[in-house]
Parts: structure tokens; sequence; C-alpha cells
């Protein structure tokens, strides 16, 4: 009912009912019973959908979900249990489908209005029953622009730690959700403020305090926030990357802090970020490919760059991840009180695109001869020695794309093949003479 009286097109729609799921897979065709807590699964033609019997949860020793649950048979007992009072009204529909009047019984739609976050009763006993409702919150704060009410807020501080006991899969799924949102920040500042980034990503809450010379009066955090604002929330297999990636890029910052500068905070911050997300589970795309947008992330570009600079920095980055770097690279400027494009990204991005529509050569697999072709034209065995001669060819039509043809690429093979052997006997006469001058010998 939250998005219905917001405006907004609902993403689900949550069906309660006083029938025990033994009547609802006796009534619905195909139905399945779900879990123990009452949920049965209907098979329809526009998808399936889930039906759950009314309940009252027993306790919560492990802040995740109940011990044990009781099918209750009124609605209103049902809507106790839910997290926030947003979430706790429902519409009753009689046996022709058709609505009712609104129950919200914990004035759900008042706070609706004020845009005010309040847990159901007792806030502290909400987020012990489920500590990952605490996250929620800050997810909400960022995804519905709602400001926290204090007694929740204070209940959040106080139960922070208990998110620890939460599986990373669900922290992680909800921390999406929250970058997802149009504006991360306030939900990101929540975390912050209340605690919980302690818990979830300590290496994060280590930013506030540390000094930034960018945006006046502004810390590292204060930093991170703003570049994550800047960042396009576009999905990309289902997940924010470039939000994920502007809040790890600087990650690294607080353990390299030195003399007031942060060096060797991309590659730290790499290894940091990939530690975080494998602990989080997190998909490993998104892993990989965070990862390696901060590492090269502090490039430094002069339009005095060759084209072929251009074209070895777009093999170092890799062609699929080069708008990703880009992203971060433009929604770090605007982080640090800078227009997107400055240091003259866009003629970067230009340059690289111009490089990429005239299909340069970048890979092995790219050039007009392969492995095969070696070996028959130089008469050689399988071995590094051929990926050695590859890789050699392929530096040389970085430099210049016009040697990228079949009988310019042999005769470089040749002249490659015929120097690494002559390469070799003058290391082998080396180590002979070597050993002589052991044996005290004159060569």
């Amino acid at each position: 009912m939250r998005d219905v009286l917001r405006g907004a097109r609902p993403l689900d729609w949550d069906v309660a009912t006083d029938a025990r799921p033994d009547e609802l897979l006796a009534l619905l065709p195909g139905a399945r019973y779900e879990n123990r807590f009452g949920t049965v699964a209907v098979p329809r033609p526009d998808g399936t959908h889930e039906v759950t019997t009314y309940r009252q949860d027993g306790t919560y020793t492990d802040h995740r979900r109940p011990d044990d649950v009781s099918f209750g048979t009124t609605l209103g007992a049902d809507l106790a249990r839910r997290d926030f009072t947003v979430n706790a009204m429902a519409i009753p529909l009689d046996g022709e489908g058709r609505p009712g009047a609104l129950v919200d019984a914990f004035d759900g739609r008042a706070d609706l209005a004020a845009g005010i976050l309040r847990a159901v009763g007792d806030p502290a006993t909400r987020f012990r029953e489920d500590a990952l409702r605490m996250v929620r919150a800050a997810r909400f704060a960022a995804t519905l622009g709602f400001r926290v009410e204090p007694a929740t807020r204070a209940a959040m501080e106080t139960e922070a730690s208990l998110v620890a006991h939460v599986s990373v899969e669900r922290v992680l799924a909800e921390l999406a959700r929250l970058l997802a949102a149009g504006r991360p920040s306030p939900g990101l500042r929540v975390a912050e403020e209340s605690g919980l980034l302690r818990v979830i990503a300590p290496e994060l809450a280590r930013q506030r305090g540390i000094p930034q010379d960018k945006s006046p009066r502004e810390d590292l955090w204060d930093h991170t926030c703003r570049t994550v604002d800047a960042a396009p929330g576009t999905r990309c297999d289902g997940l924010p990357l470039a939000r994920f990636a502007a809040l790890l890029h600087d990650v690294g910052k607080p353990a390299t802090f030195a003399d007031g500068h942060f060096v060797g905070h991309d590659t730290i911050g790499a290894e940091m970020a990939t530690a975080w997300l494998e602990a989080m589970r997190a998909p490993r795309t998104l892993t990989t490919r965070v990862a390696h947008v901060i590492r090269h992330h502090m490039f430094g570009y002069t339009p005095d760059w060759s084209d072929a600079a251009i074209r070895r920095f777009i093999r170092r980055i890799g062609p699929g991840d080069l708008d990703l770097l880009f992203d971060l690279r433009a929604a770090d400027n605007v982080g640090s009180g800078r227009p997107p494009g400055a240091g003259k990204l866009d003629e970067l991005r230009a340059r690289c695109r111009e490089q990429l529509a005239a299909r340069v050569a970048l890979e092995r697999g790219d050039l007009a001869i392969d492995g095969t072709d070696l070996l028959y034209a130089l008469s050689i065995g399988p071995g590094p020695a051929v990926g050695r001669i590859l890789d050699g060819l392929l530096e040389r039509v970085l430099a210049d794309p016009m040697l990228n043809d079949r009988e310019r690429l042999l005769a470089i093979a040749r002249d490659l093949h015929r120097d690494s052997g002559d390469l070799r006997r003058d290391s082998g006469d080396l180590r002979r003479d070597s050993g002589d001058l052991r044996r005290g010998r004159n060569p």
C-alpha cells in the first residue's frame, strides 16, 4: 500500500489471508507451500504470486528469523509484526475482490505524508527481531527520501552491532537497492551516523575525519558520498556497478594517509575492495570489474598522448570497462568539486571511441595471424616462445595498426624468432663464460 498511496507503481503486492496453507493448497490449483512461515506460491499467467497466512512470530534468537511462528486470524495482529508504520497498512478485499477501507492501525499514512520512517511499536524490539530492518531503514532513507524519526534512530544506534548476525548476502542486497536510489547519500549517511557502517564496512567508516584537500569543510567520507551521488545508477548484470565503484574507490586512503597524501591508495584500495566484496559474497563479475577500475582510476591523461598511447590505454583497461572507468572518474571529479569532464576526460573518452570504431587490434586474437601460423612459418613447436612472439607482434601493431597484415606480421615474426635465438645463444655463452671464471679459467 505504501507505493500506491505515494502515487508510485508497486514492484509487487503482499497478499495476506486468514486461510491456512493447507486450505490455500486445496483452493488454488498448482499452488505449492514455500516455507514454514506460511507462504504459498500460486502460479498465474502473469507470473507467480505469493500468499501468506496471517501469523504471529515467536522469539528471534538469531536476530534474523523467528524461532517459531503461529498462524493468526486477524489482519491487525499480522500488521503489528511489520517493520515500519509505512509498511503496516493494508486494503481488505471481500469475496468478490472488491477493496474495502484502508486498515492503518499505526498511523502509517500520516508518517508517509510527513516523510517519516518510524518503527512499528518499540523500535529496539523490531530490530532485535530482525537486524536487517536497520539496513532497510538506511535504504528507505535513500529510496524514499524519508528521515528516520528520533526514537527509531536512537534504537538503530543502540542495536547496530546486531547486523553482524545477518547473512552478508541479505545485507549486500539491501545495499545494492540503496545504491540504486536516485540519490544514495542520505541512506549512506544514516548508515554511517547510526554506526551501521562500522559493522557492515569498517573500511569505509574509517573515512570519517580523514581530511581532503578538495571541497571546503568536507572530509573523505563526504567526498565519497558526493561521488556516489554523481555516479550513474544504471544497472549492469542487475547491479549498480558504477555506484559500487564510487562507494569503494577511495577505500584505500585511510590506510595510506601520510603527510596529507595517499600514495598507492588505488592499488591498496583495489585489494581492499576485492577482500570486502568477496567477504560479502558479491558476484564475481561485480568484484572483478569494480576492483579493476579502482586500481586504474588515478590515470593522468594529457592531450599529447599519441594514438598508440591511447590504444595501449584501451588494452590496459579493456574495452568492456572503459565506460565504467570514465563514469567513475567523472563522478570522482564531481565529488571533488570539479566539472565531470575535468582533466580532459571527455577528450580522452572521444579518442578511445575513435580507436574502437576503427577496430584496431588490441588483443592477440585481433592479429592477422595466430599461433598455428607461427608454428608452420617458423618450424617451431608449441611453447612459451609462441606467446612471446605474438606479444611482440601485438606491441608493434599497437604502435602502428598498418602492420596488422599477414605477410608483414610473418616477416616481423621471423625477425623476432631469429633475434630471440641469438639472444639465447648469447645468454648461453655468458653462462659458460661465468662458469669458466668461477673455475678459474681464462675464457
